[in-house]
């Protein structure tokens, strides 16, 4: 499979509006002939209270050229979830709205891998169902993960132990709901995303885990690295 380009993670302290909060960061820069074909640069930062509540979500999409930035911020209030969605352009606001999640979980696409990693992990079961509201644009797409159990999965040298789930997402942009992507997270404290393939309209998207570093606990899921 061709190297489209690397993401960094990262996850900090941070202050939002004065508050105490976190800070959920993910980079994306495009590389080798995908670069020279057509140059990306996507950042997405949240921001999570301290009871790890989704607060802010903010997308600068800058593909080829055409740059756009997407905000979602979130309230909640009796229940209930308001997300105020705006997608804009330098020059133009395309979207201002406000969506409604009348209960349950939910979050931006970033941080749908976030909610798995609160998951109790002691207590998973295999083909229990975690169900996710996700906010994009003007609508609020549904998705479900699906624990699959336990999974070994090889990356260059390096074999890990992993949690297995597949993920129905209903939207537009994949080419199925059922099984439109899967997700594969590190068996140890971290709970590293270690493996993320996405089904699309036309092929597939993956992305792998490469390294870390300042994790709060041994990557204990490396359960073998050949010489």
């Amino acid at each position: 499979m061709s190297h489209a380009g690397e993401g960094v993670f990262s996850f900090s302290p941070a202050t939002y509006q004065g508050r105490e909060a976190f800070s959920y960061r993910l980079v994306f820069r495009s590389n080798g002939i995908i670069e020279s074909i057509y140059r990306m640069r996507d950042t997405i930062n949240c921001y999570y209270s301290t009871d790890y509540s989704l607060i802010h979500s903010a997308k600068h999409t800058n593909e080829g050229g055409y740059y756009l930035i997407d905000e979602l911020t979130f309230t909640r209030t009796n229940g209930r979830t308001l997300v105020h969605s705006r997608r804009y352009t330098p020059d133009k606001v395309k979207i201002d709205t406000t969506l409604t999640v009348a209960s349950g979980s939910v979050s931006d696409m970033l941080g749908s891998i976030f909610f798995l990693r609160t998951l109790d992990w002691e207590r998973l079961e295999t083909d229990r169902t975690f169900p996710l509201s996700v906010a994009v644009g003007r609508d609020v797409v549904k998705a479900v993960f699906r624990y699959q159990g336990e999974a070994l999965v090889k990356h260059g040298k390096v074999t890990y132990n992993t949690h297995h789930f597949l993920i129905d997402i209903s939207d537009e942009a994949f080419t199925q709901t059922k099984s439109a992507a899967e997700l594969w997270v590190g068996n140890d404290e971290n709970h590293l995303p270690i493996k993320v393939r996405s089904k699309l309209k036309v092929g597939y998207a993956e992305v792998m885990f490469n390294h870390a570093t300042q994790l709060k606990a041994p990557m204990n899921c490396v359960v073998k690295t050949e010489k």
